[in-house]
């Protein structure tokens, strides 16, 4: 009689690992083990937020190291805070994508899923037009706005005009991806954030700094490498989705409008779309908040740390992701008490991810700051912004994972009216308050910033427990 060894746990773990990376299409996120479930989505997902921070990352080292590198630093990052709108609407409807594709594959439907995906491709891209119409068009005005000098704002016009007019680039990045998570299938939105973010790493040193006969463009160089990086990305992207290889089928006949999916479609995204509207513009105001108290160095040291905290915290968003694909594809197989399991395991991974983040952060931050920036003033308040913020990642942590799973089963007006009372109720006052009427200045709005997020994680859980998200139908 042979006697069978059963594999060690590390071996186990290599194994679904190779699985993950490689995408498995066939594997079904409604039965098995709901660990391994949870684990062949996230690692890819995880991966993907990784490279998309990344893009931020990149472009803040190499400007970072620039003459009036403060000017730069908060070019990049008042852009960052501007595009977040188009990000809105990018993570609105990638969101509503991944509920409706990942809920008719769960009914086993690929046809439909299909045909819904390309439906929101329709969408996203008739309304990006409009937005990076008029960010290109009032580029300079808009960096003003949001409280950047005369000098920094002329300084970065271009900067902001290029990646406006490349937004369709973002949206479409974030979409197909979102299609591909709702089919679970996540190896591919990884890999095409891989190939962006390489190209980005590549051009950006050539086209900021020059080489041979291409000329320095300086910050300029900045967003023509991201923009190309993101094109090639979604390049990659159309490949796979158009193939014939995958679950979803596309044919020409689903670019046609449906007006029927569309109305189906925005009445799940514009809640969705509303939601991280209300968070971005709430960024929005804390960027304004610092510049306005902090100067030029105030806002390069803030918009340094926040490029960081988001450097870390997307990876977390990927990982609970997970959570949405596994809640959609359970509740369209009626499996509820399925779904629910898969989101207190993705919570419980990410809570150790974010808490291991929080030590590094807190002990590192130093460090972290001078590798950006060579600008003293600069580090010393991107150091402080850095050790707030980072005391509220085990909330960031858990409240992603409960916005996913609202998100998931299509209930994306819970999480909305979360952020608008959590952020522009809570969040936006209290900022205000300690930055100008207690006259803390930017340590104001830094401290307010993990105050509210515990605040939203708190009332998302309490909703979590009431299981109106179980009933959605989408």
């Amino acid at each position: 009689m042979t006697k069978t060894h059963k594999p060690s746990f590390l071996s186990r773990i290599i194994t679904v690992t190779k699985q993950s990376l490689r995408g498995e299409a066939d594997f079904d996120y409604t039965s098995g083990n709901i660990r391994k479930a949870v684990i062949l989505l996230a690692i890819p997902m995880v991966l993907e937020m990784m490279m998309e921070s990344v893009f931020a990352l990149v472009d803040l080292y190499f400007v970072g190291h620039l003459e009036n590198s403060s000017f730069a630093i908060q070019t990049v990052g008042l852009t960052e805070s501007v595009l977040t709108i188009i990000y809105s609407l990018a993570i609105g409807l990638s969101m509503a994508a991944t509920a409706v594709v990942a809920r008719r594959i769960g009914e086993k439907d690929p046809t439909k899923a299909a045909k819904a995906g390309m439906q929101a491709v329709i969408i996203s891209l008739a309304v990006n037009a409009i937005i990076s119409f008029f960010g290109f068009i009032y580029a300079t005005e808009i960096l003003m706005l949001m409280g950047a000098s005369e000098d920094a704002a002329l300084h970065g016009t271009a900067f902001m005009q290029i990646m406006m007019a490349g937004s369709s680039s973002i949206v479409l990045l974030f979409l197909i991806n979102g299609i591909f998570r709702g089919a679970g299938n996540a190896a591919i939105a990884m890999k095409s954030l891989w190939i962006a973010n390489i190209c980005n790493i590549i051009l950006c040193p050539i086209l900021i700094n020059g080489l041979g006969p291409i000329p320095a463009f300086g910050l300029t160089g900045a967003a023509i490498a991201t923009t190309t990086g993101r094109t090639i990305g979604v390049f990659y992207q159309a490949y796979h989705l158009f193939n014939g290889r995958g679950i979803l089928k596309i044919i020409g006949s689903y670019f046609i409008p449906d007006w029927k999916q569309i109305k189906a479609i925005v009445k799940v995204a514009a809640p969705g779309i509303l939601q991280f509207v209300i968070a971005s513009c709430s960024w929005i105001f804390l960027a304004k908040l610092v510049a306005e108290t902090g100067g030029d160095h105030g806002s390069a040291g803030y918009q340094t740390a926040l490029r960081i905290m988001m450097f870390f915290i997307l990876p977390a968003w990927g990982l609970s992701n997970a959570a949405a694909t596994l809640v959609g594809q359970n509740l369209g197989a009626k499996q509820v008490d399925r779904a629910v399991k898969s989101v207190m395991q993705t919570a419980k991974y990410n809570v150790i991810f974010m808490a291991s983040i929080m030590v590094i952060t807190l002990i590192c931050a130093e460090y972290i700051a001078a590798f950006f920036t060579n600008d003293v003033l600069v580090q010393s308040i991107a150091v402080e912004a850095i050790r707030i913020m980072s005391l509220g990642y085990i909330f960031y942590g858990i409240g992603m994972v409960l916005i996913s799973t609202f998100n998931g089963a299509g209930d994306t007006w819970t999480p909305t009216w979360i952020n608008f009372f959590g952020f522009w109720l809570f969040q936006i006052p209290m900022a205000y308050v300690l930055a100008k009427v207690l006259k803390m200045g930017p340590t104001g709005v830094f401290m307010a910033i993990p105050i509210a997020e515990t605040a939203i994680t708190i009332a998302g859980y309490i909703l979590f427990k009431k299981g109106k998200w179980k009933t959605i139908q989408v």
